[in-house]
C-alpha cells in the first residue's frame, strides 16, 4: 500500500484473487430453478399433455416397449396396423409362439369426448360432484372462518384448541373415513343411530341397507350423501382454520380499537373489518376448496368402502364422482381413452370455475 499526493493506492497482495466470473441474472435464476423445473416437467406437465393426447385418440392402447409415452404408443400401434406383415415376422423371429393380432387403427378426434359426455354414468358423476361441492365448500369455509375467529379471540388453552382442530390435517384420510364409517354405521347400534334413538327417532341406514327386526330400511341417496358431506366438511376444516388464523394475526389491532371506540358491535366488526381484510385468504381458500371438492374420491371411498369401483347404493354407483368415474375406466385397458377424456373434461370445468372466481375477486378482494 502506498500513497502519492494524498491518494491512497492499494497494491495486490499474495492473498488477493482475481475477480470471479460473472453470470447474467437470468442464468443464475435458471440454475436455481432447474431442479424444481425438472420435477415439474416430469411429474406435472408431461402427465397433463400425455393424458390430453390419449383423450383425443380413439381405440388407444399402450404398446409394450414404449413405457408411458402416449405418442410413442400411438405411432407404434398405427405402424402395426399399417404394416402387419412386417410386425408378424418380427414377433415370429422373437418368439414363434407369439400370435400377432393386428391392432385397431387409432383415430385422432373427439370420439372419446362425445362418448363421455353422452354417458349417463359420467353425467351422474358430474352431478354428484357438483352437489358435494356446492354443499360442502361454502359450509366448510363459513365454519372454519367462525372457528378461526373464535380461537383468535380466546387466550386460555388457545394452543390446545388449535392442536385439536389441526389434527384432521395430519391424519390419514382413510383413517378418518373409518372413524366416520363407525359413526354412521348402518347397524342399529351405530353411534349416530344410538343418538337418534335417544331422542325417540328411528334408526337410519346411513351407508348400507339396515337390517332390523322391524324390517329392512333401504339405503337412500340423501342419507349416504349426508354422511359423505359431514366427513368432507370435518376433514377440510383444519387447513382452512390454519390459513384464517394466519390472516387474523396479520390484521392491525388498531382497526378493532377504532371500531370499538365508535360503538360498533361484534357483528359489525366481523362484517366490516374482519371479512374484508381476510378477503385474500378467503379467495385462496375458495379456489383451492373448489378444486379439492371436484377431485373428491377419497372421502367417498373411505365412507362406503368396498374397493375402487364401489360407491354405494344398489347399483354400486349411487355417489360416484368424476374422479371415481376416471378410476373405474382406468382399471379397464380398453377404457383408458375414456378415463383420459373424463380427466380433460374435469380440468376444463375446474379452470372455468377458477377463472370466474378470479374475475369476481377483482372487485371483492382487498389487498
Amino acid at each position: 500500500m502506498s500513497s502519492k499526493q494524498g491518494v491512497l493506492h492499494l497494491e495486490k497482495g499474495p492473498m488477493q484473487t482475481k475477480k470471479s466470473l460473472s453470470m447474467p441474472i437470468w442464468l443464475k435464476a435458471l440454475i436455481a430453478l432447474l431442479p424444481a423445473l425438472f420435477f415439474l416437467l416430469v411429474f406435472t406437465i408431461f402427465p397433463i399433455f400425455n393424458t390430453a393426447f390419449i383423450a383425443f385418440v380413439k381405440d388407444f392402447y399402450f404398446q409394450s416397449g414404449t413405457g408411458s409415452f402416449a405418442l410413442a404408443s400411438y405411432l407404434r400401434q398405427l405402424d402395426m396396423h399399417n404394416n402387419p406383415d412386417w410386425w408378424r415376422e418380427y414377433f415370429a423371429h422373437i418368439d414363434p409362439d407369439i400370435i400377432f393380432l393386428q391392432p385397431v387403427k387409432p383415430i385422432i378426434g373427439f370420439a372419446n369426448f362425445a362418448y363421455v359426455l353422452k354417458d349417463p354414468l359420467f353425467r351422474n358423476a358430474l352431478v354428484n360432484t357438483a352437489i358435494l361441492t356446492i354443499i360442502s365448500v361454502p359450509l366448510t369455509i363459513m365454519i372454519s372462518l367462525l372457528l378461526a375467529v373464535s380461537l383468535n379471540s380466546i387466550k386460555p388453552l388457545r394452543a390446545t384448541y388449535q392442536t385439536i382442530f389441526f389434527l384432521p390435517y395430519v391424519t390419514n384420510g382413510i383413517a378418518l373415513g373409518m372413524v366416520f364409517n363407525t359413526i354412521f354405521s348402518h347397524e342399529v347400534g351405530g353411534i349416530m343411530n344410538q343418538l337418534i334413538q335417544a331422542f325417540g327417532g328411528r334408526p337410519i341406514s346411513w351407508i348400507r341397507p339396515l337390517w332390523s327386526p322391524a324390517g329392512t330400511i333401504p339405503l337412500s341417496k340423501f342419507s349416504l350423501g349426508f354422511a359423505i358431506t359431514v366427513q368432507s366438511i370435518w376433514s377440510g376444516l383444519a387447513f382452512k382454520i390454519l390459513v384464517f388464523m394466519a390472516g387474523l394475526a396479520s390484521i392491525d389491532k388498531q382497526y378493532y380499537d377504532a371500531a370499538r371506540i365508535d360503538g360498533s358491535n361484534r357483528s359489525t366488526i366481523f362484517r366490516r373489518i374482519t371479512v374484508p381484510l381476510l378477503s385474500p385468504q378467503i379467495l385462496y381458500i375458495t379456489i383451492t376448496s373448489f378444486i379439492g371438492a371436484f377431485k373428491a374420491y377419497q372421502s367417498v371411498i373411505s365412507i362406503v368402502g368396498g374397493g375402487p369401483i364401489h360407491f354405494g347404493g344398489e347399483n354400486r354407483t349411487m355417489w360416484i364422482t368424476v374422479v371415481g368415474y376416471i378410476y373405474m375406466n382406468r382399471n379397464v385397458e380398453k377404457n383408458i381413452p375414456l378415463a383420459a377424456a373424463g380427466s380433460v373434461v374435469l380440468l376444463i370445468v375446474i379452470l372455468f370455475i377458477t377463472l370466474i372466481q378470479m374475475q369476481v375477486s377483482k372487485k371483492r378482494v382487498h389487498y
